[in-house]
C-alpha cells in the first residue's frame, strides 16, 4: 500500500484504499478516542466525467475555467470537507478506471460506513456504458451497506437545451431503474439531478444530498418554518457559508432564481469581509455580528445573519415586511439561541455514542468480555 499525504490540503493520495492502519489519529475525523464518526461521501463515475472539478468548484472555491486544466485522477483522493459544524465529512473521488470487483480491492471496506454514494454521468457523452458501472457500482455497496443513499449527477447540462436534459434526465432514470429492477434489486431508490459547475445548479445538488446526512434536518426544517411565519418573510436558507451549501431551508419549494440570489449574496459579505475586516482576526471579519441588508429594485430585501462562524441565515423579505425589521432581528435571536441549542445536543450525544463504540460505558469503565481494537 503506497500513499501520499499533501498537509497544505488536507488530501491523501492512495494507491488502493487505505486499511485501518492508514489512519493516525487526527485523519480519522473528530475522533472521539479515534473512532471515525464523519460520514463518507463517494464520488465515482467513468474517467473525464467531472469528478474532481464538482470536488473543486464546490469546496476548493476554484472557478470552473480553471478545472479545464486539471488532470484526470489516476488515484484515490480523500478530502475532509470540515467547513461547517453540521456540514462534516469525507469525500473520496475514485478514478473512474477502478474494478471494484477486483480481489485488490475491499469493498467491505470501501462501502461500510458510507453516507452517501454520488455517481456522475456525463451528459454529453454516451451514456451506456456509464450506465452498466452505475448498476454494478449500486448492487454491489447495496449489498455491503443497505444505509447508503445513492444520488446520481447528470453532469454537464451546461451545453443542452431545456428539452435535451428533460429527455436524457428522463431515460437515464428509467434505464436505470429498470436495470435495477432487472437484478432483483428495485427497492433501490436513485436520486437524480441535472448538474453544471457553470451555475449554482451543482450546488444545490449537492446541498440535496449533504441534507441527508444531517439528522437534525427536521428539526431546523421546522425551525426554519416557524421563523419566517412570525417574521414575515418569503423563503429562508441556511447556509454553511464556505460552500454555499445550504444546509436546510424552509418548506416552501425552492426557487433556483431565489437560491442564485442567496449564494451571490454571500459572496459579497465574505469579499466585503475579507477586505475591510479587523486586521489580524483570522476569519477576515466574519464573525457572529456580521449581518448585510441589499435592497432590490423589485421591492424585495435580501437580509443576511451570521449564525456563526460557520452557518449564516440569508432571507427574502418583501420590502413592505422589512419595515418591521425590529421583530425580524427578535425572531433571529430567538433561532439563533435554538441552533445553539441542537449543537450543544449533538456535541453531548456525539461523546456519550464515543464511549459505547470504544466499548467504555459512561462511568468510564470497561465491559467485562469487551476489547477494544482502535
Amino acid at each position: 500500500m503506497s500513499y501520499e499525504v499533501e498537509d497544505d490540503y488536507s488530501r491523501s493520495y492512495v494507491g488502493s484504499y487505505p486499511g485501518k492502519d492508514f489512519y493516525g489519529p487526527d485523519e480519522e475525523g473528530d475522533l472521539h478516542g479515534g473512532v471515525d464518526i464523519k460520514p463518507k461521501i463517494l464520488l465515482m463515475g467513468l474517467r473525464r466525467s467531472g469528478k474532481s472539478s464538482i470536488q473543486r468548484v464546490v469546496f476548493h472555491k476554484m472557478s470552473p475555467a480553471e478545472t479545464l486544466f486539471l488532470e484526470s485522477t489516476n488515484k484515490i483522493v480523500k478530502d475532509d470537507v470540515p467547513h461547517s459544524s453540521f456540514v462534516q465529512f469525507q469525500v473520496w473521488d475514485f478514478p473512474g478506471q477502478i474494478d471494484f470487483f477486483d480481489s485488490a480491492y475491499d469493498t467491505e471496506l470501501i462501502f461500510s460506513g458510507c453516507g452517501a454514494l454520488l455517481f456522475v454521468i456525463d451528459a454529453q457523452d454516451g451514456y451506456a456504458e456509464a450506465l452498466n458501472k452505475l448498476q454494478q457500482t449500486v448492487i454491489q455497496a447495496y449489498k455491503v451497506n443497505r444505509d447508503i443513499k445513492f444520488e446520481v449527477f447528470i453532469h454537464k447540462v451546461d451545453g443542452l437545451s431545456d428539452d435535451q436534459r428533460i429527455d436524457i434526465q428522463r431515460d437515464i432514470h428509467q434505464r436505470a431503474h429498470d436495470d435495477l429492477l432487472d437484478a432483483g434489486m428495485d427497492n433501490i431508490h436513485l436520486s437524480i439531478y441535472l448538474t453544471s459547475i457553470y451555475d449554482h445548479s451543482i450546488f444545490e445538488a449537492f446541498s440535496k444530498v449533504v441534507q441527508k446526512l444531517i439528522p437534525e434536518l427536521p428539526t431546523l426544517e421546522n425551525l426554519l418554518d416557524i421563523f419566517i411565519s412570525n417574521s414575515g418573510t418569503e423563503k429562508a436558507f441556511l447556509f454553511d457559508v464556505i460552500s454555499k451549501i445550504y444546509i436546510a431551508t424552509d418548506s416552501s419549494p425552492v426557487d433556483m432564481q431565489s437560491y442564485e440570489l442567496c449564494c451571490d449574496m454571500i459572496d459579497v459579505v465574505i469579499d466585503l469581509s475579507c477586505i475591510y475586516g479587523l486586521k489580524g482576526d483570522n476569519d477576515g471579519g466574519f464573525d457572529q455580528r456580521s449581518s448585510s441588508i441589499i435592497r432590490l429594485n423589485n421591492s424585495t430585501v435580501l437580509y443576511l445573519r451570521e449564525v456563526n462562524r460557520f452557518l449564516a441565515l440569508v432571507c427574502i423579505v418583501r420590502e413592505d415586511n422589512f419595515r418591521k425589521q425590529g421583530l425580524i432581528d427578535y425572531n433571529f435571536t430567538c433561532f439563533r439561541r435554538s441552533i445553539q441549542k441542537i449543537f450543544d445536543l449533538r456535541s453531548r450525544r456525539g461523546r456519550q455514542s464515543a464511549l459505547p463504540a470504544l466499548g467504555v460505558e459512561s462511568d468510564g469503565v470497561m465491559p467485562e468480555g469487551n476489547t477494544v481494537d482502535v
